[in-house]
């Protein structure tokens, strides 16, 4: 039987900065298409967890070590990605340090929650409403 043919699968970690004051979230610039700032993630890794890609994810474009706290949940529209249908899973994390932008990162800036930037790359706008409505009112995400 040939293998179905599904999404990709990725992670996407929003980094609280739990040594600094109002706990900034890390951002990263894009360095590849699409442009525009967005969570620190990535494809997963045949072989690993999604935890696993999560913490890689996180230290290849922070050089943070992050402990995930918390899923906030699962985004899945075909259209989040231009460059094709993906599924991520959201994770919330803490750090501590100075992060640094590597691999995929073109920059990176921590920021507060009520100062993000205009310019997102993919859905991370709504992945962003959805951590803020959970951080202020302590609503899950409802699903869609």
């Amino acid at each position: 039987m040939p293998a179905p043919k599904t999404p990709l699968l990725t992670v996407d970690i929003i980094i609280e900065m739990v040594d600094r004051g109002r706990r900034p979230i890390v951002l990263i610039e894009r360095r590849h298409p699409p442009p525009g700032w967005a969570l620190p993630g990535g494809f997963v890794d045949i072989g690993e967890s999604l935890e696993q890609a999560a913490r890689r994810e996180a230290r290849e474009e922070t050089c943070l070590e992050v402990k995930l706290t918390r899923l906030l949940g699962c985004y899945s529209n075909p259209a989040r990605d231009p460059r094709g249908h993906t599924v991520s899973v959201v994770y919330i994390g803490e750090a501590r340090g100075t992060p640094r932008a590597e691999d995929d990162a073109r920059a990176l800036k921590l920021y507060n929650h009520d100062q993000l930037p205009e310019k997102m790359a993919f859905d991370h706008a709504d992945i962003l409403t959805d951590y803020q409505r959970l951080r202020d009112e302590g609503i899950v995400p409802a699903l869609q």
